[in-house]
């Protein structure tokens, strides 16, 4: 198959990538090569595990199962601008009916930059784990039992096994800082997860227009860097100090290992059916388009950039199973919605690991 690069046009007409902010637009659209398939030949095979996000652009193509012929796709049409039978391993075999136009992007790349835009959208909100007041906000060095005492009365902290947060304390790394240090710098990968033993820093973020926005001005309890660990991106955020202190930061492994794991509660579909049953609501946090494309029966649709926002209006008594097309932007919510205090789970391996015929 001929490979050529893909004219950034008919990218913007394809749902999601349509959604991504320029800088992922732009990253995204590197990455896309267009594949000519001659009639006859398989995009792809019922089984596969390719771990690719396919679009028809030009042509015919037939989605074929054990039965034979279960629909035909035609390029340009409605349909077609969403993926292709998007399930993994693939639930049906498509092939070229006539000579077609595909594009193909590494899903997980796809998905990240989603979830990555999605998360940039809700720094302030995502970023301080704790809405009461600060503590004692001493530069010159304070009780070390401030910071700790206020981030284990967080409703984060309240879901990690005790023996997690041992450990936690036990792995964190002091960090002295000076004034106008840049300790995370917007479009960095993420490496480490922050807390502020005392001290003040100011959290910017570098608009379209070249200027800087403040998100946040953090004291002493106060914890940064997750979104990028959540979601295998880059920092959407630049973190200065505005005083000196010190700071506690922890590996991205241990986020992961102590942190994150604890947070996040899968659920496989079977399981999630029989919560609904009991009254637990599907939440499925991708975008408008995808969740009109097809859906689960019965879910609400709250995009991850709104989720903060909307999850106010939730009720604290239920049970919540996020969802989107692979689990990763749906990790993510669940984490941001066991931090606010919700019992919230994720679909483990979103609508991807589900069947063609149990999905939408």
């Amino acid at each position: 198959m001929a490979g050529r690069l893909l004219d950034k046009a008919v990218l913007k007409t394809l749902v999601p990538p349509q959604s991504l902010n320029h800088d992922n637009f732009q990253e995204l659209a590197q990455k896309a090569v267009i594949e000519d398939v001659p009639a006859g030949r398989d995009v792809f095979k019922k089984g596969d595990m390719d771990r690719k996000t396919v679009y028809l652009l030009e042509g015919e193509l037939e989605l074929r199962n054990d039965t034979g012929i279960a629909g035909v796709l035609r390029g340009g049409s409605k349909e077609s601008k969403h993926p292709i039978a998007n399930q993994q391993p693939r639930q049906v075999t498509a092939k070229a009916k006539s000579k077609c136009t595909v594009v193909r992007f590494d899903t997980d790349l796809l998905d990240i930059l989603l979830t990555w835009d999605q998360l940039s959208g809700i720094e302030v909100s995502d970023i301080s784990m704790d809405d009461g007041p600060s503590g004692a906000n001493n530069a010159e060095g304070g009780s070390s039992g401030d910071w700790m005492t206020r981030i284990l009365q967080s409703k984060a902290f309240l879901r990690i096994p005790p023996a997690n947060i041992q450990h936690m304390f036990m792995r964190l790394h002091e960090m002295p800082v000076k004034a106008n240090q840049v300790i995370v710098k917007q479009g960095d990968d993420g490496d480490y997860y922050y807390i502020i033993s005392h001290g003040k820093c100011k959290v910017t973020r570098a608009s379209s227009s070249g200027s800087r926005v403040t998100l946040a001005e953090l004291g002493d309890g106060d914890a940064f860097g997750e979104e990028a660990l959540l979601s295998d991106g880059k920092r959407n955020a630049t973190v200065v100090m505005q005083t000196d202190g010190l700071l506690m930061r922890l590996s991205k492994d241990d986020f992961n290992q102590l942190l994150k794991a604890p947070m996040l509660k899968e659920v496989d579909l079977e399981q999630a059916k029989a919560m609904v049953k009991q009254g637990a609501v599907l939440i499925d946090v991708r975008m408008e388009s995808e969740h009109k494309a097809g859906s689960i029966k019965g879910s609400i649709n709250v995009p991850l950039f709104m989720l903060r926002l909307k999850s106010e209006g939730f009720d604290p008594s239920k049970k919540y199973i996020c969802y989107c097309e692979t689990g990763r932007r749906s990790q993510a919510a669940a984490y941001i919605m066991s931090e606010a205090g919700f019992d919230s789970h994720v679909l483990k391996g979103g609508l991807q690991s589900i069947a063609q015929s149990q999905g939408g």
